[in-house]
């Protein structure tokens, strides 16, 4: 039995768990992957809006997040994948069999990048399937792509990859990018850049790697198929809430929903980061988030009499 689990080691989870230990909670944090961080691990660009800390991309952000995680006395399990969660007695089990219990829980489980389930999409990850533009454009530099988005991510990656290959084909189901103003005009201002509005990635081809694709546009009678070597897809991201979303009260797009307190509908259960702010998710904000929850659950711990 712990005071608190909380559920994912990213910049929410390592927050509450800083937080849980100042206030003198006995703290245990599961992280599924093999090391902590999270979404930071997949930002490549410089991390400039964090208040007082600059740093050039999210690892080196992450390893400063580590180096105080390290000073303090909660435990941390990496690789621990939970199996399931029975919120209602704060009741984890992990697949290696496992169960832990606590008073309190933190879910901090974060997003993951959305995929288009389309086939080829899986099959060729890693393959000519890019995880990311700026980290991965040396693979594919020289090479004709498709980029698949309409925001930000999507826009900024095109604008990147246009600077080593050939052509950049930038594909989306909108009338119109929904990309901020600066990029938009910077791809206006790429020759190599080819923005194809209202139109949809349907398949990728390949063999040992990425050969082609096809890509249905609106009005057309049928695909149109296109060699590429690399594709990359930028659609948004969506909640990692499956293990709760028959327990918990979430909205329309599975992310769930917290109180001021960031207390979720079940009793001592609570959520924090990018899983339960879908409006803004930011560092800051995970961060944050992270000590209200901690505060909460030690004051609520302090007036029961634990």
């Amino acid at each position: 039995m712990h005071d608190v689990i909380i559920i994912g080691a990213g910049p929410a989870g390592l927050s509450a768990a800083l937080w849980c230990d100042e206030l003198g909670l006995d703290t245990l944090v599961l992280e599924r992957e093999a090391e902590t961080g999270g979404q930071l691990l997949r930002v490549h660009n410089p991390v400039e809006n964090y208040l007082g800390v600059r740093a050039r991309d999210g690892r080196e952000l992450r390893d400063l997040f580590a180096a105080q995680a390290d000073e303090r006395e909660f435990d941390l399990w990496t690789q621990a994948d939970v199996e399931s969660v029975d919120l209602a007695g704060r009741r984890v089990r992990l697949h290696s069999g496992e169960e832990l219990r606590s008073i309190a829980l933190v879910i901090a489980t974060g997003v993951r990048r959305r995929r288009l389930g389309v086939p080829g999409e899986e099959e060729f990850a890693g393959r000519g399937v890019l995880a990311s533009g700026r980290h991965e454009r040396e693979e594919v530099a020289g090479e004709d792509v498709l980029v698949v988005g309409g925001g930000d991510a999507a826009a900024e990656n095109a604008l990147l990859l246009a600077e080593v290959c050939p052509t950049v084909t930038l594909v989306h189901r909108g009338k119109g990018l929904r990309a901020r103003p600066e990029f938009v005009e910077r791809i206006r201002g790429e020759h190599r850049i080819t923005v194809f509005n209202e139109a949809t990635l349907e398949r990728i081809f390949g063999g040992e790697r990425v050969e082609s694709v096809e890509i249905m546009r609106a009005g057309a009678l049928k695909p149109l198929r296109m060699a590429v070597r690399g594709v990359l897809v930028r659609v948004g991201v969506e909640p990692n809430t499956e293990l709760f979303r028959a327990q918990l009260h979430m909205d329309g797009r599975g992310y769930v929903v917290v109180d001021g307190e960031h207390e979720t509908s079940a009793e001592m259960v609570f959520a924090v980061g990018d899983v339960s702010n879908p409006q803004a998710p930011t560092i800051s904000g995970a961060c944050g988030a992270g000590a209200t929850a901690a505060k909460v659950i030690a004051s609520r711990l302090k007036s029961s009499g634990r």
